[in-house]
């Protein structure tokens, strides 16, 4: 005797799991497929590190070029995707009413979140795998603990993700896009990525090595050019960044 098929519909969401892994992948295939952002996040940098390699255009001082370079580039990739990508994407989604869509599913909030953070995740490995690249063609020979150089990205990460969200949720789109862009041009002349941060006057330098791409930019060089292991003063100030960026995010973001 054979028992009937139960055929009844049985809807629910799927697990929380794979649907943050969806919308993650969601995410990830969106940025790849944005030429706007992919110039923001692989070619400028690339193109920067290969141009200031190459040519004598700045003074970076003594030892080879490249290494002085490459973990500046590292710190502009994790700024480009974790802060300006993020905030320029997250404010037109706000705009559109796609955020608010997306809080109508399944997904809850919170996945949301981890799904984004993934996405800027898998992005800053693109990018690390395509610098890195470049970087040792040029020459580069890197130092260090890759430990160090994990902790300092996911801390410079969270500290450009906190205040990329708290701009994409408080600012209209269009100022959330020129203040994202604004900001990109100006920590990168004054983070020290490609310009030493020693050329300015000493207590304007002690003012610019409080901002967290100074810090990941200086804490990388630590590690990959001169060897420390978790050095504590940009650890301390990429620490307070992302600390102070997540919390304002928590409190003041707006879905819609």
């Amino acid at each position: 005797m054979t028992t009937p098929l139960d055929l009844a519909p049985a809807p629910g969401a799927a697990p929380l799991p794979r649907m943050i892994l969806s919308q993650a992948g969601y995410e990830f295939r969106a940025v790849l497929r944005n030429g706007e952002q992919l110039l923001l996040t692989l070619i400028i940098p690339v193109v920067l590190l290969a141009l200031f390699s190459a040519t004598s255009l700045v003074d970076l001082g003594a030892g080879r070029r490249v290494d002085f370079l490459a973990p500046g580039i590292l710190a502009l990739a994790v700024m480009s995707t974790a802060f300006t990508g993020q905030a320029i994407g997250t404010g037109f989604e706000r705009r559109y009413g796609v955020l608010k869509r997306l809080g109508a599913t399944p997904l809850p909030r919170g996945g949301l979140i981890a799904a984004k953070t993934l996405s800027v995740v898998a992005v800053e490995a693109v990018q690390a795998a395509a610098v890195c690249a470049v970087a040792l063609a040029l020459g580069w020979h890197p130092h260090g603990d890759p430990a160090s150089v994990i902790v300092l990205l996911l801390l410079g990460t969270a500290a450009f993700s906190g205040f990329g969200l708290l701009m994409a949720g408080t600012l209209r789109a269009e100022a959330t896009l020129a203040a994202a862009n604004l900001v990109y041009i100006l920590l990168l002349a004054l983070g020290g990525v490609v310009f030493p941060l020693d050329r300015f006057p000493a207590g304007v330098r002690s003012a610019l090595e409080l901002l967290p791409i100074s810090a990941l930019s200086d804490g990388l060089r630590q590690v990959l050019q001169h060897g420390a292991a978790f050095p504590g003063r940009p650890l301390a100030v990429l620490a307070v960044w992302a600390a102070a960026g997540l919390v304002l995010a928590a409190r003041f973001f707006k879905w819609e």
